[in-house]
């Protein structure tokens, strides 16, 4: 497969990179310190497009093909992986009604998500189901010929605590199907969630629905319709995004590694020339090519329409989120007492990276569903 970035791709890609150098790399640890990421990151992401990245122009959107998206996120990814997740949450919540929504809807929310006058999120995990989503409690009631009544609880929703829009997902009649639930909606409260690991600030919360009253014009697709397609094509493309800010993270570190070894003297020599340190950065630089190679074809595939794209997606989501696990592991082993200080971005890339193996599924979903596609592809 051929690879080559065109013209506009090496110049969104150069605008991207100087975004996050200006204002998001300088900023934040801040951000992870304040676990929260403040009104003027936002606006600037709005105001070049971002939130509305995969959206058409008709909608306020860049309109971005999924390679060129892909390089957004990588670019995002190495300057703080919450500014990402922000990005990316618009973005699925955004593709997910534009595809599946009503005309309404799209009219009624798209513009104002892409502009960040509405932030949205996803709301599918609850405290006793993460993965295994099929199984999820939330209910969706007719209250009448009206209204839908939702009862039910969300844990560890990215952006919780501010969002004016949920795309909630719960059972009608036993069938999984999705509805828009807007913040101060009667018997919809949100708790903040604090202490986490790492993404810290992506204002994580709990959701709570107690008798909470819907219109069925709420309902996104029809009743039935909601995890296939309608969670997958958020999920999807939230996978591609974690795939690429996964790069990002691994390349943030890489580039850290090798300016810290050209520089620092153990032994009377500098860091680069001891054949340990050698075999880690090789390490490093081979497993991140590989990572962004996976990338670039699962965009491809995707962008082309390609049947495989979902797999290829899985894949890519896979091989980075362990990847850049490992890189930003060994990046703090390199820096030594210097990567454990609060001050260093790569203990910050260590913990945002091990969530990238969480968040979308976790490895070990991914494990199952891609050896099910061995078993499939390469039978006899």
């Amino acid at each position: 497969m051929d690879i080559k970035l065109s013209e506009q791709q090496k110049t969104d890609q150069a605008s991207f990179r100087e975004f996050v150098g200006n204002e998001v790399i300088p900023n934040a640890n801040r951000y992870d310190r304040e676990a929260r990421l403040p009104d003027d990151i936002i606006a600037k992401m709005a105001s070049r497009g971002y939130l509305g990245a995969v959206l058409p122009e008709e909608y306020g959107g860049r309109g971005m093909d999924f390679l060129t998206y892909g390089l957004l996120n990588e670019e995002l990814g190495r300057g703080c992986a919450s500014v990402r997740g922000f990005m990316m949450m618009q973005n699925m919540v955004a593709l997910t009604l534009l595809k599946w929504g009503s005309q309404e809807q799209k009219e009624r929310w798209l513009g104002k998500i892409a502009s960040g006058e509405t932030i949205a999120a996803f709301a599918l995990t609850e405290p006793e189901f993460g993965s295994d989503a099929m199984h999820i409690e939330t209910t969706f009631e007719e209250a009448d010929d009206s209204a839908f009544i939702v009862k039910g609880h969300k844990k560890w929703i990215t952006l919780g605590q501010i969002a004016d829009l949920f795309l909630v997902f719960g059972k009608r009649r036993g069938k999984l199907s999705a509805v828009l639930v807007e913040k101060g909606s009667p018997g919809f409260t949100q708790t903040p969630m604090e202490g986490v690991l790492g993404v810290r600030a992506s204002m994580l919360a709990e959701l709570h629905f107690d008798n909470c009253s819907v219109p069925q014009d709420n309902i996104v697709g029809k009743v039935g319709f909601g995890f296939v397609p309608v969670g997958i094509t958020a999920l999807n493309l939230g996978r591609y995004s974690i795939a690429w800010g996964c790069v990002g993270i691994g390349q943030a570190c890489l580039d850290a590694c090798v300016n810290h070894v050209s520089t620092r003297k153990q032994f009377g020599d500098l860091l680069k020339n001891h054949q340990l340190i050698q075999a880690m950065i090789a390490d490093m630089t081979v497993n991140l090519k590989a990572g962004r190679l996976l990338c670039y074809q699962a965009g491809q595939m995707q962008e082309e329409g390609d049947q495989n794209a979902i797999m290829e997606i899985m894949v890519a989501k896979y091989f980075t989120s362990k990847m850049a696990f490992n890189i930003a592991n060994d990046a703090v082993q390199i820096h030594g007492a210097i990567g454990c200080s609060s001050d260093h971005p790569v203990q910050r890339h260590l913990r945002d990276a091990k969530i990238m193996e969480i968040i979308e599924g976790t490895s070990q979903i991914h494990q199952i569903k891609i050896a099910d596609y061995a078993y499939r592809e390469y039978a006899d």
